[in-house]
């Protein structure tokens, strides 16, 4: 009897052994897991600074040129048109007929739009089409005062993905900062909190390279600091 209660206890003293040990593979695995949770932490956070310290991230950008618009110098009517939306044209190619005048391309370009209402009346000035000049494309970005404008300046390397490509970069370089920003103009307002301006950065790339890029397309760019 006197051996079974001695085994009993020897039992008894191996569960309770048993029962430490894994509290102590528990206690471990737990102190193993926020440790690797805080090194990783730490790791993302340092990437994330030396990133953020770096470049500047810019998610509002398009692919634009300015717009030049094609008119009459005289009144008339239109009579005839010859090019379509979507047409690349020469420097002055022949656009449309507005009574006696033929109006014509400035530049080589591509057509934006163009009014193909016969025997519509048009006033000098008034545009018939529009036209862009592709080699002016570039990547406009918007970039907000407070968020990294500061350390953006022309001669900067700037890599940009477009929407419709996915995630292909295309590279550029950054042509000109906006001396002032978007807004139309100065509003005052009776609460303390101040308007956010943004200002077009403009990023210049070799068309030549990339023609699969056209005007209008959404952007984001990201910028290298100097």
């Amino acid at each position: 009897m006197e051996n079974k209660d001695q085994n009993l206890e020897l039992e008894k003293e191996i569960l309770d052994d048993e029962k430490k040990i894994l509290k102590d593979i528990k206690r471990l695995g737990i102190i193993i897991i926020v440790s690797a949770v805080v090194i990783g932490g730490g790791i993302a956070g340092g990437l994330y600074l030396r990133t953020a310290s770096t470049q500047v991230s810019l998610d509002k950008a398009q692919i634009t040129a300015p717009v030049i618009n094609l008119a009459p110098h005289a009144a008339g009517s239109l009579d005839e048109i010859y090019v379509h939306e979507g047409d690349s044209i020469r420097k002055d190619a022949a656009v449309a007929r507005i009574g006696n005048e033929i109006v014509k391309a400035d530049v080589d370009g591509t057509v934006l739009s163009i009014k193909n209402d016969i025997g519509e009346l048009f006033s000098p000035g008034e545009p018939v089409a529009t036209i862009i000049d592709p080699n002016e494309l570039r990547v406009v970005a918007q970039a907000d005062e407070n968020k990294g404008l500061k350390d953006i300046s022309v001669g900067q390397v700037a890599f940009f993905t477009v929407d419709a490509f996915g995630s292909k970069k295309f590279s550029g370089t950054v042509d000109e900062v906006s001396p002032t920003s978007r807004a139309s103009g100065v509003v005052f307002n009776i609460s303390d909190a101040r308007a956010t301006q943004t200002f077009d950065v403009k990023i210049r790339f070799n068309v030549d390279d990339y023609p699969e890029l056209k005007n209008g397309m959404s952007a984001k760019v990201v910028i290298y600091k100097n």
